[in-house]
């Protein structure tokens, strides 16, 4: 388990995001340069010493993002393969940098065109990395949709939960989008509406199903001495094990990385989950958040029904849960997109802005692997 605390040593000092759509008509570079340019200008650096980014060959390169914003060098530089799964974890990379004296300001940034360009919902057959998936795909499992639905069949299941819960969790994750600008899905929907729904993959219907998105989001981590009132890095872990990734090894196919890393999360903060102020859950399935809820020991399972229905998870609620809509509702920038409203939430300029925040949970999900982070305010 890789596990990191930082007491706050590195701060997230800038916050910057494209407009969000299924039909961008730019390429990801210049959808990066904007996204980059904006995050620098918030945190007023002129130019960061170091630029990370994850992708799933499907994003404009570090070193052309370099070119574009006409920087004279560059120092350390890193493209990370891998989706979801860093979208907390990278501020870990980041920080890392501040924390060796390796950079001062680190520009970390997604951009894709994920519903013009390279869509996540298609397999392609292929040889080497990825050959076992095309022994699983004659069987249904025709993308991610199909294999976390299987898990989420489960889940549900020993749960005790129904459609009237994940109902529950997209309502009111449109409930949260109706008053963000930025979001693709601001339309409140009822129970009738989401039971007439297309079914994709039983339990998952379309609207169980977070945005295709074209779109990019950055950010610009700092020596929190540059920006002593910015939220700050306070620790990372990332990690996981057989589960709802690896069905065919797993004792348990409902396991995801929340699992796995909720426990040492906390050691390294030094927190319990009491501590947690609002959840920045990665929700590409509705299935999730239930499921990091309960791993994150936020709210018993016993309990979660009740209060799912009760929409406790809203911004003013028991537990907030993705004010802005997340990536069900707001868009699908890979999970960065969260991170940045955790930003704005700890500053105190979030949308459906949460009860004086202090501590913010950042997950990062791909199956049973994944990574997660807690910002404080400073």
């Amino acid at each position: 388990m890789g596990t990191q605390g930082f007491s706050g040593r590195a701060a997230i000092a800038g916050i910057g995001m494209t407009e969000l759509s299924r039909e961008s008509g730019r390429t990801e570079l210049q959808l990066a340069a904007e996204a980059a340019r904006a995050a620098l200008a918030d945190a007023g650096v002129e130019r960061p010493d170091a630029i990370l980014s994850y992708h799933l060959n499907d994003s404009a390169p570090v070193l052309y993002l370099a070119r574009e914003l006409r920087l004279p060098e560059i120092g350390w530089h890193n493209e990370i393969y891998g989706g979801g799964t860093q979208s907390a974890s990278i501020l870990a990379d980041a920080a890392m940098l501040i924390d060796a004296g390796l950079a001062e300001s680190v520009l970390v940034y997604r951009a894709l065109n994920g519903r013009s360009g390279k869509r996540m919902n298609t397999l392609g057959l292929k040889l080497g990395e990825g050959t076992e998936e095309q022994f699983t795909h004659p069987y249904g499992m025709a993308g991610p949709v199909h294999q976390f639905a299987l898990a989420g069949q489960r889940y549900l299941h020993e749960a005790e939960l129904t459609e009237a819960h994940t109902f529950s969790v997209v309502a009111q994750s449109r409930a949260h989008a109706s008053r963000n600008p930025r979001a693709l899905r601001r339309e409140r929907i009822d129970l009738p509406t989401y039971m007439a729904d297309k079914m994709v993959a039983s339990p998952l219907r379309r609207l169980d199903c977070c945005q295709e998105t074209d779109g990019a989001c950055a950010l610009v981590i700092t020596k929190t001495a540059l920006a002593p009132e910015a939220p700050r890095i306070h620790a990372v872990v990332r990690g996981g094990g057989p589960g709802a990734s690896t069905m065919d090894k797993a004792d348990d196919v409902t396991r995801l990385f929340s699992s796995y890393v909720a426990g040492p999360l906390y050691e390294a903060a030094g927190m319990k989950p009491d501590d947690v102020s609002l959840a920045l859950l990665y929700d590409a399935y509705s299935w999730l958040v239930p499921r990091q809820l309960e791993d994150f020991g936020l709210v018993p399972r016993s309990d979660l029904g009740v209060l799912l229905h009760a929409q406790e998870i809203a911004w003013n609620g028991h537990i907030p849960v993705n004010p802005h809509g997340g990536l069900l509702s707001e868009g699908y920038v890979h999970g960065l997109n969260n991170v940045a409203e955790a930003v704005r939430q700890l500053r105190g300029t979030g949308t459906n802005q949460t009860r004086d925040p202090e501590v913010a949970l950042c997950t990062g999900f791909g199956g049973s692997y994944g990574s997660a982070a807690i910002l404080t305010r400073p």
